[in-house]
């Protein structure tokens, strides 16, 4: 694995302890939500919906255009993601 998947694995990571516990991570970079609205639909980012299974299934608000990943699951989707695109995860 190289250098750069080994780091985005690591924030992302860092994100889903975030989202799981349910605490201010202090150092993760949050985005308004009126920012996150204007950039919706951007072909320069991609939008990733983090929440745990049962939260995703049990939710009726879910952003359109978001993709739905496996929290659990970082190290094997986070490689596909591109490197020239802003990417935004969100959780409950």
């Amino acid at each position: 694995m190289n250098k750069w998947v080994s780091l985005a694995a690591f924030g992302f990571f860092v994100l889903f302890l975030a989202c799981t516990t349910m605490q201010q991570a202090q150092g993760v970079p949050r985005i308004p939500k009126d920012e996150l609205k204007a950039k919706l639909g951007s072909p320069g980012m991609v939008l990733i919906d983090v929440r745990t299974e049962n939260d995703w299934q049990k939710s009726d608000e879910k952003i359109p255009g978001a993709i739905r990943r496996d929290p659990e699951a970082v190290d094997s989707w986070a490689a596909t993601l591109s490197k020239d695109k802003e990417i935004i995860l969100y959780c409950a």
